[in-house]
Formats: structure tokens, sequence, C-alpha cells
């Protein structure tokens, strides 16, 4: 059971409640806190002091003061009016993680929502009442403005939900559920549309991908290496000491694992190669580097996560302190960070593919051995050499610009929004690319027998084959290759 407020979120735990695996709750402690909270909003909202966003209008109006009785139309016209995004609606996972962590740092007791409106979302959350996102609008900074005003829409009964894969019309759904609308009060429409929460969704679930892919590119390389019958000294620990990042030992253990006991691996110790391709014997280096911007990413995230990325925070009845909590850098330097990170495993992946085509060490060119009436597997290489530099052209850096907003109140912006989307976008990719090695090194692989490879290997080389047999004679790959990418979305291998 997840506490909300109160205990900690991970990226495991975030997708545990996301999925149903997880139940969440509101304690009494986190009751406590955000109705404290509350009443000292409604001190200061009935106050003549000046105080941004309570009793003020927002971004350039901000020296603007609204009376109590204009309070809750200046808080749906907050939500109404920013809900300008554009574009194809994110995924339904994505909202609903918004949602989780919004609840999560609402909980918090700093951002001065009533628990009525905290209470709604969780329900929004528990009967899978997702609402419609756009993907495009966000500038990363005063929050994800734009996504998150869509976000609670539903909220006021507008906008709209995600009902059996349609987008219906929020206050059809309310009635359906006999949900009245609810009527914003003071501070409320900042409180839920200031934060990362879109930049945050992006990152967790590109996160939990990224785990599984960094442990699949290790796969996928070592089944290369066995196809290629490749060195395995690279991997020895002894190497790795005398150069300890923590993502290359990490690789080079794996890589150990991938090979133990393997005939085939063992066959070859003897032979008169030196040494191996750059994109073989440097896959710890190149896969382990990756792994540390994964591990950089992991624990900002987890900050971020627990933070609270409002504004202003509510200390006291008199305090409410005006500042930037809802900047997106520090998640946006690191995503495109990762993006790079995750571009390299798709960049070294294509060579590695590449080298079993080319005909060496046992090995038929283009993994045939009917070369001339058959292509075999020359062309996928094409389609993985596309999307590298599909991935190339997305590691731009989104967080490296800023184009001011608000009248120049928001003269710097973190576009950590775009970055999210891009992490994301690569990773796609990054599926497909290493998809196809996988189906290339099981053809590879097949000509290494009678030699076994490890039992890990040989586990995964069975995986490939109850979907996709071996290549005799030119056929249609397109089949093939949507069943290896389904293979690696669904998480079939086995990766540890």
């Amino acid at each position: 059971m997840f506490k909300y407020g109160l205990d900690s979120l991970t990226v495991t735990k975030v997708i545990g409640i996301a999925s149903g695996k997880l139940n969440a709750t509101l304690t009494d402690d986190a009751i406590k806190k955000v109705t404290s909270c509350r009443q000292k909003v409604e001190t200061m909202a009935t106050s003549k002091n000046v105080v941004y966003g309570i009793n003020t209008g927002f971004g350039p109006l901000c020296d603007v003061q609204i009376t109590p009785d204009e309070t809750s139309k200046l808080q749906e016209n907050l939500l109404i009016t920013h809900a300008v995004g554009v574009g194809n609606p994110i995924d339904k996972q994505l909202s609903k993680i918004m949602m989780i962590c919004k609840v999560h740092a609402l909980c918090q007791g700093f951002s001065g929502i009533r628990l009525k409106v905290i209470k709604r979302i969780i329900y929004f959350i528990e009967n899978d009442l997702l609402p419609v996102v756009p993907e495009q609008g966000s500038v990363g900074a005063s929050g994800d403005l734009a996504p998150l005003s869509h976000l609670f829409l539903p909220l006021l009964g507008e906008g709209d939900f995600w009902i059996d894969n349609k987008i219906t019309p929020a206050k059809e759904i309310l009635t359906k559920y006999n949900l009245e609308p609810i009527t914003l009060q003071a501070k409320e429409g900042l409180a839920l549309i200031n934060g990362t929460q879109f930049i945050l969704a992006h990152t967790i679930v590109g996160l939990n991908k990224m785990k599984y892919l960094l442990n699949l590119a290790d796969v996928a390389g070592a089944m290369s290496i066995e196809g290629y019958k490749g060195s395995a000294s690279p991997f020895k620990s002894e190497l790795h000491q005398i150069r300890p990042f923590k993502g290359t030992k990490k690789v080079a253990k794996r890589m150990r694992m991938l090979f133990e006991n393997s005939e085939n691996i063992m066959s070859h110790e003897d032979c008169e190669r030196v040494q191996d391709p750059y994109s073989m014997r440097c896959i710890p280096q190149v896969h382990g580097a990756s792994r540390n911007a994964y591990y950089h990413l992991n624990e900002l995230a987890k900050t971020e996560m627990n933070s609270v990325t409002d504004n202003p925070i509510v200390l006291s009845d008199t305090v409410a302190i005006s500042g930037g909590n809802f900047h997106g850098q520090p998640l946006a330097m690191a995503l495109d960070y990762c993006s790079i990170a995750a571009s390299e495993l798709g960049n070294i992946s294509d060579r590695r593919s590449y080298l079993l085509l080319e005909g060496k060490y046992g090995l038929p060119r283009l993994l045939t051995d009917k070369g001339g009436l058959n292509s075999g597997f020359m062309i996928p290489q094409y389609t993985t050499a596309a999307l590298v530099t599909e991935n190339k052209s997305l590691c731009f850096p989104p967080s490296a610009d800023s184009i001011p907003t608000s009248l120049g109140q928001e003269d710097h912006v973190s576009m950590g929004s775009i970055s999210g989307r891009q992490f994301n976008q690569i990773l796609g990719n990054l599926e497909k690319i290493l998809a196809i090695e996988l189906m290339y090194a099981a053809q590879a692989i097949e000509f290494r027998r009678p030699e076994k490879c490890s039992d890990i290997i040989e586990e995964n080389h069975t995986i490939i084959r109850n979907r996709v047999d071996k290549l005799e004679d030119d056929r249609l790959l397109k089949d093939d290759i949507n069943a290896m990418i389904n293979l690696v979305k669904e998480q079939k291998f086995r990766v540890q």
C-alpha cells in the first residue's frame, strides 16, 4: 500500500499504481497536512495583503488584485484559458501517471488545495477516468501549464475523457457517474496547473522502458558476438577494475554472465583472431556510458517525484513564497543526456547487425548460404540505418533553447516537455533497432551449430524461433520484423 504525501515514490511504484498492481491511499496524516494548508490559503484569500496567485492575477497580471467575490471565476478561467494544447493526445498511461504524481505533490501540504479536489482526482485514477491531453504546447516552465490544464478540465465538467478508446465529453461522463462539476476556489487552479508532471510522466515511462532496453541491448550484443564467434576477453573483470565506471563494470559483469558455459565462445579461445571491431569489443564502455546516463536521470526523477513543484508555496497564514520550483530544467537537461544515451545504444546495435552481414569468420554473406537468387538479410539493415539517423536528428537538446513567454515575465523556460517526448520517441525507435539485431543474431547462431551457446542465449534463441523461423529462402520479412518488435515491446526476452 502506498501512502500519498508520506511515502516516497519511485518509478516502480508509479508504474505499479498506474497498472493497478499497487494500491495507493490517503492517510489521516496527509489529510491533516492538506486541510491545515487549505485553512492558511483561506485566511490569505480574505486578507488585504497582496499574495500572488491567491488574490492577484497571474503572470504579467500579478500586480492586479482580485476581490474575494472574483476568486472562483479567476481560478476556473485559469484552467480554461491555459488549455491551448495541440497535436495528438498523449498515451492514456501518461495521463494517469500525471494525475498520480500531482496527487502526491498536492498531499505534501504546501499547495493549499481542498481535500475535496484531491479526492476527485483520486476517484478519476481509481476508476480509469483518464483525461485527453494534447502532446504539444508546454514550454516546461511555470510548469506544464497547457497539458495540466487539459488534464484537470474534467474537474469542471469541461474537456474530454478516454472511454473505451473513444474521446468522450467530460460533462457526459460526470453525469454518468453522478459526479457534480467542482467549483474551484482560491489558489486551486494554480495548484493544479503549476508543476512538472507532464515532463515527469514522460521521464517515468521512459526510464521504465530504458531499464529493460539497457538489459536487452546487452543480450543482443552477446547474441551477435555468439553469432560472429567473437571474443569474451574484453569483458574480463581485471580490465574494468582499472577504469571502474559504474555502468561499464555492470555491463562487463553482465556480458560474462551471458557467455557463461558457452561452447561456441570457448571454441574460439585459441583461434588466430587478435581482436573484434569496436561495436563488439567496446560494449561495456558504450552500453555502460548509457547506463550511467540512466542512473543519473533515475536519481533526479526520484527527487522530482517527491517534490512540490507548485507556485506559490504556502508556509503560513501570512507567508506564501513565489519562487520557481515549477521550472523543468533539472529534468530537461538530464532527459536530453539520456536521449543521446538511448540513441547510442541503437547506433552501436546497427553496427553489429552490419558486421553479421559481411560474410566473415564462417558466416555466409547476408546470412544466407543461397546468395545471388536470395538477398537474405541485406535490407533490414537499411531500416536500422534509417532509424539510427532519425534518432540522431532527435538528439538536438530542447533544453538548450528558450523562448520568452508571458510578456517577458517567464523569460527563460526549459522546453523539458519536448525533451521528454523526444526521449520516448528515441526509445521507441531503439526497440525496433534491437529487434532487428536480435533477428540477425538468431540467424547467425544457426551457422554455429552444433556448438551450444550459454543457457540464457539459447533460451532467447528459442523465444525468437517460436515466433520467427530460420530464413532458408527469401520471404516477406515484414511479418518477421513486426513479430520481433512485438517480442521487444512485450518484454518477452530473458535479460537477467
